[in-house]
């Protein structure tokens, strides 16, 4: 299906009441007269990196509804245009927002529920599929966070650079973290950072976490990169441990904090040839 027809498939915004007030959603559905064959909740990256993948991550949620999916792309609490501000989001929030929008779409749709989730939005799935309540199909993991404390200490080098950026004067090293482990917020490039968020993240790494279900993982590899990277060997450690473990490669670039925005066919297309197993049609051709 061509991007032109793509644009025209159905697309519902609305808010879910959730705890705290609303979660702001899109409902990518498939073309008129079609049943869904499944549904795909959609789960978000950190921050900034949200707004910079909106873009990308809807080219994907549409390609999926022409393939016969219902997609639900949610603002998670505290993040986009949901309630609540970023200040106030914790991790079980979260988790709350994830069950919450599993449940409201298995209520509509028939067929099997895959997570979906961006960088962190994938740890987040991650993390969700092992003590989820709810069955799901599978994992898909685009660039996915593996390690819980890299993530934020990653998040706290913005301040840094947004300070030097503005002129001021640096913190003295660690004082983000020493903020953070007295229970204090700090300010990250207009992000309000609750210690508690920071701690339940830092505490989250995918090597603890055993998929109970297939996973599809895309990894941005530039063309200079070359030998046996960390998240090959976590996929051989699952593999080893019985999980079902699908990976492939794409060369767009890191469309979440590009100063541009990219397009990123390649990812789109290696989306597409990884999945090909659940996305095709039942009469497609393997």
């Amino acid at each position: 299906m061509t991007r032109a027809a793509t644009d025209t498939l159905p697309l519902l915004p609305f808010f879910l009441p959730a705890s705290g007030g609303q979660r702001y959603c899109l409902l990518h559905l498939p073309p008129p007269g079609r049943n869904a064959r499944g549904g795909i909740v959609y789960l978000h990256p950190l921050a900034e990196e949200l707004n910079k993948s909106r873009h990308v991550a809807a080219a994907q949620a549409r390609a999926f509804a022409a393939a016969g999916y219902s997609v639900l792309q949610i603002d998670l609490y505290g993040c986009g245009d949901s309630s609540g501000d970023f200040g106030d989001a914790r991790w079980p929030i979260w988790h709350n927002d994830l069950h919450l929008a599993c449940a409201w779409l298995a209520q509509r749709v028939d067929g099997p529920l895959t997570l979906w989730g961006l960088r962190l939005g994938a740890l987040l799935a991650l993390d969700f599929a092992s003590r989820a309540q709810l069955p799901l199909a599978r994992l898909l993991l685009w660039q996915p966070e593996l390690d819980g404390r890299r993530c934020i200490d990653r998040f706290l080098r913005l301040r840094l650079a947004a300070r030097l950026l503005d002129g001021g004067a640096p913190d003295a090293p660690g004082q983000a973290r020493a903020e953070l482990a007295n229970g204090r917020p700090v300010e990250v490039a207009g992000y309000l950072l609750a210690s508690a968020l920071a701690h339940a993240i830092d505490d989250i790494h995918a090597g603890a976490l055993l998929p109970a279900v297939p996973v599809y993982w895309l990894d941005y590899r530039a063309p200079q990169q070359a030998g046996a990277a960390p998240p090959r060997q976590l996929a051989q450690q699952w593999r080893s441990q019985g999980a079902a473990v699908h990976m492939a490669t794409f060369g767009d670039g890191p469309f979440w904090h590009s100063g541009e925005l990219l397009a990123c066919p390649q990812l789109l297309d290696a989306t597409r040839r990884l999945c090909r197993d659940w996305l095709a049609d039942d009469g497609d051709a393997p």
